[in-house]
């Protein structure tokens, strides 16, 4: 019984192990924002998603898997010295609605609505951090 037990806290341990792992894990980027009008986007159409959208570059898109997706992003820096710290702190959710297409700047374009919760716009172009939510 007691091995049982020994078995028992250490399957505990590794799945908060896995938890804690998959919390601090996110991928690294650049984005950049695009005003409206937001519709027609590549995903819906011309319904209406609200303006905490975004657009896929081709890192993500995936031939159209990354419809609706969400993406919770947070500025980490600069990427130019004209704005040396852009970031505000926060982060901000999105659901990817559009698509970004080859040539695109970022590896998510944001909205400016949402580009602006996490960064001065007058940056342009931010790094970031993103995770699916």
């Amino acid at each position: 019984m007691k091995i049982m037990g020994m078995a028992m806290q250490a399957a505990i341990m590794l799945s908060i192990a896995g938890c804690l792992v998959s919390v601090a894990y996110a991928d690294e980027g650049t984005a950049t924002f695009y005003t409206p009008p937001y519709v027609p986007s590549a995903c819906y159409g011309y319904e209406n998603k609200g303006v905490m959208i975004a657009a896929a570059s081709d890192a993500l898109w995936n031939n159209k898997a990354a419809c609706g997706r969400r993406y919770r992003v947070t500025c980490t820096g600069a990427t130019n010295q004209g704005v040396p710290q852009p970031c505000t702190g926060a982060s901000v959710v999105v659901t990817i609605v559009d698509y970004c297409p080859p040539g695109c700047q970022g590896t998510i374009d944001l909205s400016k609505e949402a580009f602006s919760q996490i960064a001065d716009p007058n940056a342009g172009k931010i790094r970031i951090q993103y995770t699916p939510v």
